[in-house]
């Protein structure tokens, strides 16, 4: 067992915050003492993990209580969505460290090939890097808009979870399986521009089926969903798996033409 005070120095969480965390049903100690102190286990800091990593997704503290609280809470999926953020901080963190070495280098360029009276002169030098794509954090923010759809408690995960309940496991495969073949139409016009008639058709029967076998599919939630296909890795491997390389990325293209203006 460990204190509010040892867990606060473990993990860099703040005595007050692991308070409030108490207070909002977020994460309770596993005892107190009879001189009212809070004590912590192994599985309770297993939760605080959790709880910090959906932090790094930017989810409301009292969001995080819902779904850890939620007794059909997929903690496996959950960290599989938390790698997937962390790698595409990691990735930018590093297109960060690279544009600064870059501007670094080409500043000690000029420093020792200018002549003294040009070395401080102003403005933009000529060759000089203007990247500024590592500063980009769209793929960030769709990515966690994304999961927070996919843990959200909205009436289409409500309505998912009610039609799931009520199918087999043979039933559920082929559902599945049915979804994949829509994205293997995909996949067959992976050349075609995805704004063209016959795409745009597809991504009709993509949200039709949608609709008919899991929840009311609306354009809300498709262009939801198209974002996810392409930022999330598990999905993006399933569809490219069933429509080939990029399907999923071409996907999501289409959905978003789709979407526009609806």
């Amino acid at each position: 067992m460990m204190t509010v005070n040892e867990v606060s120095k473990l993990t860099g969480v703040s005595i007050r915050a692991l308070h409030y965390y108490d207070q909002i049903g977020l994460l309770h100690p596993t005892e107190m003492t009879e001189a009212g102190y809070r004590l912590y286990d192994d599985t309770a800091l297993g939760r605080l993990q959790q709880i910090l990593l959906f932090r790094e997704l930017e989810f409301p503290l009292k969001e995080i209580a819902g779904i850890v609280n939620d007794r059909c809470f997929d903690r496996d999926k959950a960290l599989e969505q938390q790698i997937e953020l962390l790698t595409l901080k990691k990735e930018r963190l590093e297109k960060l460290i690279d544009l600064a070495c870059r501007i670094r280098e080409e500043g000690a360029n000029r420093k020792e090939n200018l002549p003294v009276h040009l070395g401080a002169q102003k403005g933009v030098q000529k060759g000089a890097t203007m990247d500024f794509s590592a500063f980009d954090t769209k793929k960030l923010k769709e990515y966690a808009e994304a999961a927070k759809a996919r843990w959200g408690k909205t009436d289409a995960y409500r309505e998912f979870e009610e039609r799931n309940r009520e199918r087999g496991q043979d039933e559920q495969r082929l559902v599945s399986a049915g979804l994949m073949d829509v994205f293997a139409g995909f996949g067959a016009m992976r050349d075609e521009d995805a704004g063209s008639e016959a795409v745009q058709a597809q991504v009709k029967a993509l949200q039709d089926y949608i609709t008919e076998n899991f929840y009311t599919c609306t354009p809300e939630i498709l262009s939801g969903l198209g974002k996810m296909y392409e930022a999330d890795g598990a999905f993006r491997e399933n569809i490219d798996k069933a429509g080939g390389e990029g399907c999923a990325a071409f996907a999501a293209r289409a959905i978003e033409k789709f979407c526009e203006g609806r």
